[in-house]
């Protein structure tokens, strides 16, 4: 069967002609921006795949002025907001020298990748307190059994959210934590975990 790969700007050139030519890495900021800046989001611009669909028109100049006549300020809206996350970066970008980069990358290479890969403890920790329980990490016996920790006497797993279909080899009693990283921190969903015998 044959297969080969159409280059999207071959589509783009027979469907609207040569691609606009923007200087080298500004597409990148201003689309950082628009990111930041939630310049093209649907409560703005419209929902781009629902207005598509809905265009019956068979050009691409009949398919701007469908648009505009619907959306006849979304452009100008979007623009403003945009242009103002741009000049911000301008600011910004002024304030940024050789040792500011440094420190940056320091803190992604080193630190974050750290917390990243300790995380577990951070949990045990946060259940820990949470519970007004001593907590302990496993032993490597222990871990080989899928135990990540101990809060008092209970066994903890904890685990990304894509394990909940999953089950541990042994049968034992441990107490399933699972958890998702988001943009502001690790969003946790696990059982009351049982008190000690002795509490």
């Amino acid at each position: 069967m044959p297969s080969e790969t159409i280059k999207y700007q071959d589509i783009y050139a027979d469907q609207i002609g040569e691609a606009k030519q923007f200087p080298k890495y500004s597409t990148q900021l201003m689309n950082l921006a628009n990111q930041n800046a939630q310049g093209t989001r649907p409560r703005i611009v419209g929902q781009m795949s629902d207005l598509i669909t809905e265009f019956s028109g068979k050009s691409f100049d009949d398919w701007v002025s469908w648009y505009l006549d619907r959306h006849p300020h979304s452009l100008d809206q979007a623009t403003d907001l945009v242009f103002a996350m741009v000049t911000k970066f301008a600011a910004v970008i002024e304030q940024i020298d050789r040792q500011m980069v440094h420190d940056y990358l320091a803190d992604l290479v080193l630190a974050k990748t750290y917390v990243g890969f300790k995380f577990q403890q951070g949990i045990l920790r946060h259940l820990s307190k949470k519970y007004d329980r001593p907590y302990r990490s496993s032993t490597p016996a222990e871990e080989s059994r899928g135990i990540d920790g101990y809060i008092g006497d209970t066994a903890i797993s904890v685990k990304p959210h894509t394990y909940r279909a999953k089950h541990l080899p042994e049968n034992i009693e441990v107490t399933m934590v699972y958890y998702e990283k988001t943009k502001t921190g690790i969003q946790i969903e696990y059982t009351d975990i049982t008190p000690s015998p002795s509490s």
